[in-house]
């Protein structure tokens, strides 16, 4: 069953877990996971908290707790979440001290209410890191405007950072100067860049979900027979994008001073067309280096049928960046495209947290103890 996630292991990509809760932590899920899976990291977002805590399973006595202090709805939450991400970072430990720091790493994100607010963000992340208090954290920080000096500020002061709802490669770009930044920073400060990391997640099916739709809306042969094909041009031409970075004579001097590349990482890589492959945007997306997170029906589709042939990305980029190119000649504007993702993206993101607030706060009512 796991011959597929070994070679996908085995061909550079690491594989992450995208969900997170506390049953699977208590339970033993995630350490099975871990141990039969080949699964080396784990990312949250605050829909995957919206759903466990929601679910309540394994928060009533926590909550219960809480009630009692009287705390606010949202230190509730945070005290809720980066337990689980201590729980699941200490489970991943044994991974970080194997991988020397690479994988074996947990994500939260911050508030994502704050995702065009700098100052704000950087202090969420500081905090988040100071909560969590865990060498094998990734702090989430949106690759908005707002969010791309915050980037260049966390990792500056040597905190480890994930960036996320990456759509389009002009921003992949900034981003990845907002990590050579803050790697300068910290190089400055006198930090050991050996202990700072980051990925860079750029995000995947939300691409073909979207340009698909305008191509049904066209209706044509043309537009139908590029149905498909946008989302993995994108992510290859991000790698494209990323090779080059990371050879140029900047990262060489950082290199020297021992600073890791920012892996790029494969997100929203679960299908959302029954029409595709239920594997499309893992073993479409090989190549050393990278890191795909999947939600858990697509590690077990790839576990189960996941046919993985080696290198699927580089040699790609001629190809890819044709395809790009038919879609906007049908009339359909990229820029238009991801700036549309990106802004749902954090949208989303914002109801799912006011979700939660919501109904954590009728928890800890419901909790709170009567008054004598």
């Amino acid at each position: 069953m796991t011959d597929a996630l070994k070679r996908l292991s085995d061909e550079g990509v690491a594989i992450w877990l995208d969900d997170l809760s506390r049953k699977r932590i208590t339970s033993g899920n995630l350490a099975e996971l871990i141990d039969q899976q080949h699964v080396v990291g784990v990312t949250t977002n605050p829909a995957i908290f919206q759903k466990a805590i929601s679910g309540g399973e394994g928060y009533e006595q926590q909550l219960a707790d809480l009630a009692a202090r009287k705390v606010t709805v949202e230190e509730a939450i945070r005290m809720i979440t980066t337990a689980d991400v201590r729980d699941a970072a200490d489970i991943l430990h044994p991974v970080y001290d194997s991988t020397e720091g690479q994988d074996g790493r947990v994500s939260i994100e911050v508030d994502p209410r704050l995702a065009h607010n700098t100052p704000a963000t950087i202090a969420e992340a500081k905090q988040l890191a100071w909560l969590v208090d865990r060498p094998n954290t990734l702090i989430k920080i949106p690759a908005t405007k707002a969010g791309l000096p915050a980037i260049t500020e966390v990792i500056g002061k040597g905190i480890s950072v994930n960036v996320t709802l990456i759509f389009s490669l002009e921003r992949y770009r900034e981003v990845m100067d907002a990590y050579l930044a803050g790697l300068e920073k910290a190089k400055a400060a006198g930090l050991d860049l050996a202990k700072i990391h980051s990925v860079a997640s750029f995000f995947v099916s939300r691409v073909d979900s979207e340009i698909d739709k305008r191509l049904d809306a066209l209706g044509t042969d043309e537009a139908k027979a590029l149905k498909g094909k946008a989302a993995l041009a994108n992510a290859r031409l991000a790698y494209e994008a990323y090779e080059e970075v990371f050879s140029t004579e900047r990262w060489a001097a950082l290199d020297k001073a021992h600073a890791n590349k920012q892996r790029p990482l494969w997100a929203s890589t679960g299908v959302k067309d029954p029409a595709y492959k239920d594997t499309l945007y893992v073993v479409d997306l090989v190549a050393p280096g990278t890191v795909n997170t999947m939600p858990e029906g697509t590690l077990e589709a790839t576990a189960d049928h996941g046919v993985v042939d080696g290198d699927t990305i580089r040699g790609t980029y001629d190809q890819s960046r044709a395809e790009l190119d038919a879609v906007a000649k049908l009339g359909i504007s990229y820029d238009d495209v991801v700036q549309l993702l990106e802004e749902e993206g954090v949208e989303k993101f914002a109801v799912s947290w006011n979700d939660l607030l919501k109904s954590t706060e009728a928890e800890l009512d419901r909790l709170a103890p009567t008054e004598a």
